[in-house]
């Protein structure tokens, strides 16, 4: 039984940032101590009504589709021989060993036959071709790279997570097609992590400054690649516990993959600013030679991100906004929500722009689609299924049906329902339902009642008074449980963990319906949520130290505003009401200042301003706050070897560190798991290995 070792622990992208004031370093990965804790050896076995749920699934499905198969397969070149792939800190980085059970029996009965069918075409591993001139290696990560080829050498599309898989995808790529040619361009779609992330593993940054190696981007690429993960890190971090199963082992009772692929590389994060934006919504330039369209598509699958064509190849580069699976409209990790009908009008957009002549379509997940009525297939399809989706939610919303209705009220058509490429693999129709109508209404269903609930604790234990007590649920519960009516079993058993959670049995019971629920979900993240929720219920929340994956890099890429933002949000009010001070920041080397007030328990900073009279001046080069901001140096040590000047009364920084907050990124969401030492399983004990955000 293996487990997914390099993913313990997942870390904000820029959580840390607070320790400017504080004075404090930032652990590095090699310095965190190892968790606590073990995974359990395999979950229960799935009940009979599991199964039956999973073969009624199996009998509706359109097995005898095999396109996919067939499109998967295409222009395979060379296979990866090395089923693991190290990081330079001696960890394993990418291991595509632990998937291969998928392909070793026809079927499981804990694990749905469609998201079965997904992950085994995930497990495609090694370098294809697209058409000549264009190449990808896949499986490396849970994103794929592509390789154009250039007049002078390769154009490097989407660099994947990490520095280690890119270099090991490179490789692979030389040995049997890249003929020696250098790195000529890179190319980033949009702002997620695992679009960017490998990118040292594959050019140097001198040669990016030197102005030989362009690197190409949407516009606002660095302000939105920040921003997104910053303000609610902590908590986006925790939920991708849930989302992405980070404690569960790989196996036919845990997890099987995430659908965009089968997981996110464990290596070293890096990233190289931008060189040339991409401006217009329709804009054309030769990247060494190669003729490109680009399409920007903001406010799509990601707040930036841009579609590309290449009109002497016929080859349309669809990003993320096209991919083998209905995509995230609500992200359940947490953000924004996106904008279905933007997203369908650029797919449409796309559709008459390019694929009415393109021969082949591909992406930076899954495989390509070849052939212009495939493509205009693809395509129409993908448009109507984010159109519909905000299309009909509105409809029945517009008819009284409410957030928390519409998951089991609204349905995608049949034509849609039928095409794989539509199915629920990241996003599904559950909860993205849901996000339409968050987006558009927001949370509150129009009764009174849910606009000041009280705490669930608070008001559960009244339901369990008024249910007849522990005793009466927990045998109601069991029946519901035997029944296979495990919804209705998890709404009581829920009521009685939230009002007693050292309830031992009723949390064992309600992991116990968790995870049978967990095993019928099609779509990864529920099915990652529901047995994630067991496994913290049934052994609590791993302890220790944690891995840091704040990369210079990326500390360097945050704007000073941004960081003083987030300083506003670590800041605990109430340790905060009695103070009142001005500080003027100036940072000469790159020009800007900031005028920061507290004033009324709340910190607030504008660009631009400075106050005529402060209590405080702090004058430090951007260059040199980059290092506290990094935890190289601290701000007391910068100013008391003259790097950091200051005038007027210093203590406030020290009055100001006090009200800051380091934010715990393993906060109890399941009740009495935040005490309970997880039982040992295993005789290795977790590996402390550095992790990444995933923002998907």
């Amino acid at each position: 039984m293996t487990t997914r070792r390099q993913f313990v622990q997942s870390i904000p992208l820029l959580g840390l940032a607070g320790h400017f004031l504080l004075g404090e370093g930032i652990a590095r990965a090699d310095q965190a101590a190892p968790l606590e804790g073990h995974f359990h050896p395999k979950g229960k076995a799935p009940s009979t009504h599991t199964i039956e749920v999973l073969k009624q699934a199996k009998n509706r499905l359109p097995f005898a589709d095999t396109r996919d198969f067939e499109e998967q397969k295409r222009g395979f070149l060379a296979p990866m021989k090395e089923m693991r792939i190290m990081a330079d800190g001696g960890h394993v980085a990418w291991n595509m060993e632990e998937f291969q059970f998928l392909d070793q029996q026809e079927e499981f009965d804990s694990i749905h036959p469609s998201l079965l069918r997904q992950s085994r075409l995930n497990n495609n591993y090694g370098l294809y071709e697209v058409v000549p001139g264009i190449y990808q290696v896949r499986g490396f990560d849970l994103s794929d790279i592509t390789f154009v080829r250039g007049r002078s050498g390769w154009i490097v599309i989407d660099p994947l997570v990490s520095a280690e898989v890119v270099r090991a995808a490179w490789a692979l790529f030389q040995q049997h097609v890249g003929e020696g040619l250098p790195v000529s361009a890179v190319i980033y779609s949009h702002t997620h992590v695992d679009h960017w992330g490998g990118v040292r593993g594959i050019v140097a940054e001198d040669d990016v400054r030197s102005g030989r190696i362009p690197v190409i981007a949407p516009f606002d690429f660095m302000d939105h690649t920040i921003s997104e993960n910053v303000y609610a890190g902590n908590a986006m971090n925790r939920r991708l516990f849930y989302q992405y199963g980070l404690l569960l082992p790989v196996s036919p009772h845990g997890y099987v993959g995430q659908g965009l692929g089968q997981n996110v590389s464990a290596g070293t994060v890096g990233l190289i600013a931008p060189t040339r934006l991409v401006k217009a919504p329709i804009e054309e330039f030769e990247v060494d030679g190669v003729r490109m369209v680009f399409q920007n598509t903001p406010n799509t699958e990601a707040p930036r991100e841009m579609n590309t064509y290449i009109p002497e190849m016929k080859a349309l580069w669809m990003a993320e906004n096209v991919i083998a699976s209905l995509h995230n409209i609500y992200t359940l990790r947490g953000a924004p929500v996106r904008d279905p009908l933007n997203w369908s009008k650029y797919i449409g957009e796309a559709l008459y722009r390019f694929g009415l002549e393109a021969d082949v379509m591909f992406a930076s997940h899954h495989w390509p689609r070849w052939g212009n009525a495939r493509i205009q297939e693809v395509l129409r399809s993908q448009r109507d299924l984010y159109a519909h989706m905000n299309n009909q939610v509105l409809h029945l919303a517009n008819q009284g049906v409410t957030i928390n209705e519409i998951h089991n009220v609204y349905e995608l058509p049949r034509g849609l329902q039928e095409q794989w490429h539509c199915r629920g693999y990241h996003g599904s129709p559950e909860h993205n339902s849901r996000g339409v109508i968050q987006r558009y209404l927001g949370f509150w269903d129009c009764n009174p009642v849910s606009l000041i609930p009280l705490p669930q604790r608070e008001s559960a234990a009244l339901f369990v008074e008024m249910m007849g007590g522990a005793d009466a649920i927990l045998s109601r519960g069991r029946q519901l449980h035997d029944q296979g009516r495990y919804l209705l079993a998890q709404e009581i058993l829920n009521k009685l963990v939230q009002a007693d959670p050292e309830h031992e049995e009723a949390k064992d019971l309600l992991a116990d319906v968790f995870e049978q629920v967990g095993y019928q979900q099609e779509n990864p993240g529920l099915r990652n949520a529901f047995l994630a929720a067991a496994y913290e219920l049934r052994s609590g929340i791993p302890q220790g130290e944690t891995a840091s994956t704040t990369s210079p890099d990326v500390i360097r890429a945050m704007s000073t505003e941004l960081f003083l933002n987030f300083l506003g949000i670590r800041m605990d009010s109430r340790k905060a009401e009695d103070m009142r001070f001005t500080i003027n920041l100036v940072t000469p080397d790159n020009g800007e200042t900031f005028l920061i007030e507290l004033e009324n328990a709340t910190l607030t900073n504008i660009r631009g301003h400075l106050a005529e009279k402060p209590d405080l001046t702090l004058t430090i080069n951007r260059s040199d706050l980059e290092q506290t901001m990094m935890g190289a140096k601290t701000l007391e040590a910068q100013i008391k070897d003259g790097t950091a000047r200051v005038q007027g009364d210093v203590g406030i920084l020290a009055r100001l560190a006090s009200t800051m907050v380091d934010f715990d990124p393993r906060f109890e969401i399941m009740p009495g798991t935040k005490g309970r030492t997880p039982q040992l399983a295993h005789a290795d004990p977790y590996e402390a290995i550095p992790t990444k955000p995933i923002a998907e």
